[in-house]
């Protein structure tokens, strides 16, 4: 297993998952750089979280035209499992690797707390359980698609988490940026590209404000681990 973390300028949160895949997961993970046009023999991808190119025009969108964003797609294409966190998660929708954007919070403040979140295929999502606790830093991080999108992701079981109050009940209260559906994560009809605003990278030793950022970080790998090199 061996995974690649991209980096764009701007990036803020690659050495943060570096830290989290290679150091406490003991997982081998290198960086790659955009300008990079392969992805060599990587097992699995992460896009971090950060402001990719200053978030100019939107968050992700100049960061999909980066070389490395072909060989993502491809990538993904192939059944290559990739996880986008927070900016992550923009620049994959921007790519149109996932449905729908993000986009401004709708309190106009960047929300910075930790998150109680429902898993919403824990039957499918190995090691998650049911809830997890996890850390948000965002601006821009409301979710947005159109009705029939939104009722193809309830369909098909897409919608990986959802924001929870502190009774894990969904709830405007619970919402921290005023996301459609109260959604937090996402995956593709193929179930090998993942996007998520909360930061699993940040829950991940006892420091942080859960240790739920390593299964989620599991169930990646685990996902990776599945599917046939």
């Amino acid at each position: 297993m061996n995974v690649a973390v991209l980096q764009f300028p701007g990036s803020n949160c690659d050495a943060d998952v570096v830290h989290a895949l290679r150091d406490v997961l003991e997982i081998p993970t290198e960086c790659v750089w955009h300008k990079t046009a392969s992805l060599g023999n990587f097992d699995a991808v992460v896009i971090p979280g950060g402001f990719a190119f200053g978030d100019y025009l939107r968050c992700g969108a100049i960061a999909r035209f980066s070389p490395v964003m072909r060989a993502v797609a491809d990538f993904a294409a192939n059944g290559g499992p990739v996880l986008g966190i927070c900016n992550g998660f923009q620049i994959l929708c921007e790519a149109h690797l996932l449905p729908g954007a993000l986009i401004r919070n709708q309190c106009l403040e960047f929300r910075c707390l930790t998150q109680e979140l429902a898993v919403e295929a824990p039957d499918e999502t190995s090691g998650l359980g049911t809830h997890l606790r996890l850390p948000v830093a965002h601006g821009e991080g409301n979710y947005r698609i159109d009705p029939d999108g939104l009722a193809e992701l309830e369909k098909h079981r897409q919608i990986l988490f959802r924001y929870v109050d502190d009774n894990r009940q969904p709830s405007n209260k619970g919402n921290p940026n005023g996301s459609l559906s109260h959604i937090a994560g996402i995956r593709n009809r193929a179930g090998n590209v993942w996007g998520m605003m909360p930061h699993p990278e940040r829950g991940v030793e006892w420091c942080h404000p859960s240790l739920d950022g390593l299964k989620v970080l599991r169930a990646f790998i685990n996902l990776a681990a599945t599917i046939p090199s």
